[in-house]
């Protein structure tokens, strides 16, 4: 697959004409108006339910309370008088009727409904029932009307009490409810999306301001910075995130500049011996001068192939490119093998204390490690090196002191930069290419460990090396102590 097609490419095609979507100020005020419209189309509904319930309720309870107030008269008086009393309580909606048992009409708050009964409904006495009609064709009205019916006994027979009530004043409010719900939607919405709209377009200001920023901001002008918003919110947090990296970018720029310029420096001085010795011994036909020169080629030739391996390893670590082969790994297995190593061009005495430990690495690049950070107690130890290797919780502890000068505590993070040379080591004689520790710490984050230089308690220079995920070797006590003890004397020198 080209890597192109999930790049750049890939990222052009979704802003191509024709495929533009909508921005964060479109969406932000659709998906505003889409909600507001949703809850108030929901609260809308509710609202007309309840009120058209509530309008219902009402109806129906004054329809129960004016049949129940025609039937006490009846009862209190005699059929005549509730007749009367219908007459004179009569009220614009409401239509009241008393039927005899035969079913005609025998009293009508409205004298066009003398003629036709309002219901054919006949309740036996004490019960109540009750229907919708759609209009009065006995009173020529067409509207809506509940009707409550009861029936009334009255010398041992049954009259009925009917109570028409119009339901169009209530339908015609819900109506009028709804359709001012309906004409003040659009303005509520079209007011929210406006509003939307200028709030999130003055949140992007910021925005813009930051990208026209950043934009700005090149290879040449990396010192740039975006200006920090005063609003403690997101915008605030992504102007923060914006210059460090910009920080971060800028701090890798001026680090691969010094690293060009520090490898183009070492790499000069080898260059220059080999260029004048060729010309030399180029021009002695009689290769006398090739005999005498050839052992200071190679060691030059060797010095600059050391040199170059060295830069490919720091460049690999930097893009990730580092092999490590993980395996299970005696690490005092690989600690013994680089003392001895050391112990036969040294001249300092090397005392150890190594208790069996086994991590999770490469045992190549660890040993390199080791290789750098041994190699350097030796050019700085006065008379003598240690080495220490412990466990704790979780991790495998290994301490190199040598009784040289510790590294003073203002350089104790610089040390590991590339190309650093102390002022007391600045000669490349003494001092090497100023790369072993750089090697050493990247080696070590590959294996997610740490490396330290510090203080010992006795005031010796140490550099502490911490292995993640460290386990004691299950060994017997014989073999560990001949392992330990035979080609390593616990605390003696070798």
């Amino acid at each position: 697959m080209d890597p192109e097609s999930t790049g750049p490419r890939r990222l052009a095609a979704r802003f191509r004409p024709g495929r533009t979507r909508w921005g964060v100020r479109k969406r932000a005020t659709a998906s505003a108006v889409m909600v507001v419209a949703g809850a108030l189309l929901v609260a809308g509904s509710i609202l007309l339910i309840l009120l058209q319930t509530y309008l219902s309720a009402s109806t129906e309870t004054a329809a129960r309370r004016k049949a129940d107030d025609v039937i006490a008269q009846m009862a209190d008086d005699d059929v005549e008088e509730a007749a009367e009393y219908i007459m004179n309580t009569a009220h614009a909606g409401q239509y009241v009727q008393i039927l005899t048992p035969a079913g005609t009409v025998f009293a009508s708050s409205d004298s066009a409904g003398t003629a036709q009964p309002v219901t054919a409904l006949r309740p036996p006495a004490g019960e109540t029932l009750m229907q919708k009609a759609s209009g009065l064709p006995a009173l020529g009205d067409s509207d809506d009307f509940f009707i409550v019916a009861k029936g009334v006994p009255v010398d041992g027979e049954t009259y009925t009490v009917a109570i028409a009530s119009t339901v169009q004043v209530q339908a015609d409010t819900v109506s009028t409810v709804a359709w001012f719900m309906l004409g003040l939607m659009p303005v509520l919405l079209v007011a929210v999306g406006l509003l939307v709209w200028e709030l999130v377009g003055r949140s992007l200001l910021q925005v813009q301001q930051i990208r026209r920023q950043v934009s700005g901001i090149n290879l040449h002008r990396l010192g740039g910075r975006v200006d920090v918003p005063p609003t403690a919110d997101e915008i605030t947090a992504l102007a923060l995130t914006m210059n460090s990296m910009l920080d971060r970018l800028q701090a890798s720029e001026q680090e691969q500049r010094r690293f060009v310029s520090d490898a183009s420096h070492e790499l000069r001085s080898p260059l220059a011996t080999l260029s004048a010795a060729v010309e030399v011994a180029s021009a002695d036909s009689t290769g006398a001068t090739w005999n005498e020169l050839k052992d200071v080629l190679a060691g030059e030739t060797a010095r600059m192939r050391f040199l170059v391996e060295n830069l490919l390893t720091l460049a690999k670590s930097d893009d990730g490119g580092l092999r490590i082969d993980l395996t299970d790994v005696d690490l005092d297995h690989v600690v013994q093998d680089e003392i001895r190593r050391l112990r036969a061009t040294s001249a300092h005495p090397i005392e150890a204390d190594l208790r069996p430990v086994r991590i999770t690495g490469d045992p190549m690049r660890l040993g390199q490690v080791l290789r750098n950070v041994l190699d350097n107690a030796d050019k700085h130890a006065r008379s003598r090196i240690r080495i220490t290797l412990d466990t704790r919780p979780g991790e495998a502890v290994l301490a190199v002191d040598n009784d040289g000068d510790p590294v003073p505590e203002g350089d104790r993070l610089r040390i590991f930069g590339r190309f650093v040379r102390l002022d007391e080591s600045r000669a490349r004689g003494s001092g090497g290419s100023g790369l072993g520790l750089a090697i050493a710490e990247s080696i070590m984050a590959a294996h997610h460990g740490t490396i330290s230089a510090t203080e010992s308690p006795a005031g010796e220079c140490r550099f502490e090396l911490v292995f993640p995920w460290a386990a004691p070797i299950g060994l017997p006590d014989h073999d560990r102590g001949d392992r330990l003890q035979s080609p390593l004397p616990k605390l003696g020198p070798l």
